[in-house]
């Protein structure tokens, strides 16, 4: 169904041809205002096309997930124009890399604002600061790989799957499901001290009042890598679990040190925490045996997700050269949601950006097929699902990663009220 990536000489050479190859820059659809037959559009649609953005990050210091979710939209657009596009016009991507640079961003904005009817793809949530206000204003309907719930009071924000602060309510009630922590315990919570981090404090927070926990919360940098005293604090306050909401590099000093100083409690992190490249280094693969990822996405190639296997297979298909990573999942679901909305304001007659958050707002069950939880936009506010994956590492995965049984949700999650949520 995908045509394949050309061959490459390197990796390296082999992401460059993946990115140029499948980007096509609506030069066209900047001024496409007006009526198109029966349809109303306006900027990033014209008789044969809808542009959608990407603003991602494909030379920071998320590369790797960056480089996947711009996969998994590519091989969401390649199946979706076989199938004959949207409201009969083909889907074209136009790719820029911000490399998780706010300046970056805000320039890359100025131009595709005038091209784009939506950004499918937004990397960061320092991107997502310095935009948010400038979105919101036009009406860009914009799906961050930013998960903060305090951001939901824009209606052109749409994050699919759940946010940090629902993320962390899951996995502490699994902990306690499982029997790994229990009332009256003393909670560690490792936190970039950013929107990321706080958010995710929020619901470890809103569950330790509900359960008797108290949380330990210790705040770092985002470029912060030696957890060393970080671990040792957390270890003479005698914490029965470390929740982690920080950068991939910064777990794997904390599983090292859990490990190495004695600690040896179950570690849990929200989703941004893990890369597959943590698992070139066998003494940090050993540590991350107490760790487990609370996702929205199911692992990579689950074999009892038919779409996720079919998904893994048509990957190694259109990018041969390039070994997968956990984002390729999330990046084709941000499709998934993109194209429930945009075949709704088809319906509707009424494909400008105003037509499509009008679209948004009446999509209320987007079923990915087990990738995620069924996804609700019409809710004001609130988290588009309350449903996690538990997973964990397994070196022996394509991505490092696999599931520890299917969805749930807690009764905390589902009882929990966003900042924003109506």
């Amino acid at each position: 169904m995908f045509k394949k990536s050309v061959a490459a000489v390197s990796a390296s050479a082999a992401v460059l041809i993946a990115i140029s190859g499948c980007s096509v820059k609506a030069e066209d659809s900047g001024g496409g205002g007006g009526d198109s037959g029966s349809l109303k559009t306006d900027v990033g649609v014209t008789d044969a096309e809808i542009s959608l953005g990407i603003l991602g990050d494909h030379s920071g210091p998320f590369k790797a997930s960056g480089l996947a979710t711009t996969h998994g939209n590519q091989m969401w657009v390649e199946q979706v124009n076989e199938q004959g596009g949207i409201c009969d016009r083909k889907i074209t991507l136009d790719i820029n890399d911000a490399g998780y640079k706010p300046d970056n961003a805000v320039a890359l904005y100025q131009t595709m604002k005038g091209k784009d009817l939506a950004i499918i793809q937004l990397i960061g949530s320092p991107i997502l600061a310095a935009l948010k206000q400038q979105i919101t204003t036009d009406k860009m309907l914009t799906i961050p790989s930013a998960w903060a719930s305090a951001n939901l009071d824009s209606e052109a924000i749409l994050m699919i799957g759940q946010t940090y602060d629902v993320e962390m309510i899951n996995g502490l009630a699994w902990l306690q499901q499982e029997g790994k922590i229990a009332k009256g315990d003393k909670i560690g919570h490792i936190y970039v001290d950013s929107e990321y981090g706080q958010n995710a404090i929020l619901g470890s927070q809103y569950y330790a009042e509900e359960h008797d926990l108290e949380i330990v919360k210790t705040a770092v940098q985002a470029t912060d890598t030696d957890m060393t005293a970080t671990v040792t604090k957390l270890k003479d306050e005698g914490v029965k679990a470390i929740l982690l909401s920080v950068a991939p590099a910064a777990t794997g000093s904390i599983a090292i040190q859990n490990a190495s100083q004695g600690l040896n409690v179950p570690l849990v992190g929200n989703n941004p925490t893990f890369s597959v490249t943590l698992l070139k280094d066998e003494a940090v693969t050993q540590a991350l045996a107490n760790f487990h990822l609370v996702n929205s996405m199911a692992a990579y190639d689950s074999q009892d997700i038919p779409l996720s296997t079919e998904m893994a297979a048509k990957y190694k298909e259109q990018f041969p050269d390039l070994p997968p990573e956990k984002s390729i999942p999330t990046g084709y679901v941000y499709g998934m949601a993109m194209e429930q909305i945009l075949k709704q304001a088809c319906e509707d007659g009424d494909m400008t950006r105003q037509g499509l958050l009008d679209a948004k707002s009446k999509v209320d069950s987007v079923d990915t097929q087990g990738l995620t939880g069924k996804l609700d936009f019409s809710k004001p506010g609130a988290p588009t699902t309350r449903e996690a994956y538990i997973l964990e590492v397994d070196a022996a995965e394509p991505v490092g990663l696999k599931n520890v049984g299917g969805l749930f949700s807690s009764e905390e999650a589902k009882a929990y009220k966003a900042p924003h949520e109506k």
